[in-house]
């Protein structure tokens, strides 16, 4: 990993810490970059999330698709905990904690802001991060590779509909030009774009310098665009730091239940460790780079629902690094069981 994937929760704090100053100091730059907008999309945050977005579509595979077969399982768990699991209890968790727990505390509006941008976090699977975290629990990267291209493929097709039918749930107004627009420009046009790039590259080799290259600017397109959320809810957060709590609660329940409901169902499988802990990794993280354009596609730069899923991107790091310590205290559960399975089948 370079020195800006192992640090970046440090840079990611640096970063929130220097959004919050800039807001304070200098709004009118705040503002003026609040501004730059065409059809509700931030221009300065869409190349932002470019810078993201680009080098991962460059790593996206459709010719390894044909692989699933050697490891179904898998995979399986992975589009199953992430498509069919994840967003609707994300869902339910934002809709108990606002609606009921935290009633007396949140006003209404507000509650359904919060409910927006939760949403938009449990839809949005992990693309980018993934693969540092397989990487950290020694997983499988080929698999890797496979499983978030499909991921990246059905989050084309299903992002979209899934986020309407539940803020529609939710009895939220939900602008379908701007939340389609969004996962064009955000997921579909991008993976064209790495589609072309592999394809005019060639080479493995070419790719993969390729992707060294570029990869470094997905890291500061991140940094820089944590800046310019916290900066524009910087005051909020200064504010109404238990707000944050709050929203933290159901995110916090939300990513240790999808970890042990998909690690518990690999390990029920007989699913090999270099697989399993990516597998839940993948369903428990998000790709919040999404759900942050979208939240501010739909609702706003200074929304609720872009603070809810600023709050993903404070809690992810430090959750997932205790997950992958987890996982791999636990490797040597799998593997056991992986040895016994061959004994007793007289291997």
């Amino acid at each position: 990993m370079s020195i800006f994937e192992r640090y970046l929760s440090l840079w990611i704090a640096l970063a929130m810490a220097a959004g919050i100053a800039i807001g304070s100091f200098a709004p009118g730059l705040v503002q003026a970059i609040a501004a730059a907008e065409l059809a509700n999309v931030n221009l300065v945050v869409a190349v932002l999330i470019w810078a993201m977005v680009y080098p991962m579509m460059v790593g996206v595979d459709p010719g390894s698709l044909r692989d699933v077969v050697k490891q179904p399982k898998g995979l399986a768990i992975t589009l199953v905990v992430n498509w069919l699991i994840k967003p609707f209890t994300m869902a339910a968790l934002g809709v108990l904690f606002f609606e009921y727990v935290f009633a007396d505390l949140i006003a209404p509006a507000d509650a359904q802001q919060y409910i927006a941008g939760l949403i938009l976090l449990g839809a949005a699977p992990c693309t980018a991060m993934v693969f540092v975290w397989s990487h950290l629990t020694k997983g499988d990267e080929n698999y890797t590779l496979l499983q978030v291209s499909v991921n990246d493929i059905v989050m084309v097709f299903a992002f979209a509909p899934i986020v309407a039918f539940l803020l529609g749930v939710t009895d939220i107004s939900v602008p379908w030009q701007t939340l389609v627009l969004s996962v064009v420009l955000f997921v579909a046009l991008p993976l064209a774009a790495g589609v072309w790039t592999r394809n005019r590259l060639g080479s493995a080799e070419r790719i993969e310098a390729f992707r060294d290259r570029v990869k470094p600017w997905g890291v500061v397109g991140l940094i820089a665009t944590v800046v310019i959320l916290f900066g524009l809810q910087g005051q909020v957060i200064l504010d109404r730091p238990a707000v944050i709590a709050l929203i933290a609660v159901p995110i916090l329940i939300q990513s240790y239940g999808i970890f042990a409901v998909a690690y518990a169902a690999a390990f029920a499988l007989r699913v090999p460790h270099r697989i399993a802990a990516p597998c839940a990794l993948i369903g428990t993280s998000n790709f919040f780079e999404l759900a942050v354009a979208v939240a501010i596609s739909l609702f706003g730069l200074n929304s609720g629902a872009a603070l809810a899923t600023v709050v993903g991107v404070l809690v992810e790091v430090p959750v997932m690094l205790s997950l992958v310590a987890f996982a791999n205290r636990t490797r040597n559960r799998f593997q056991q069981r992986e040895t016994g399975a061959v004994e007793r089948a007289g291997i």
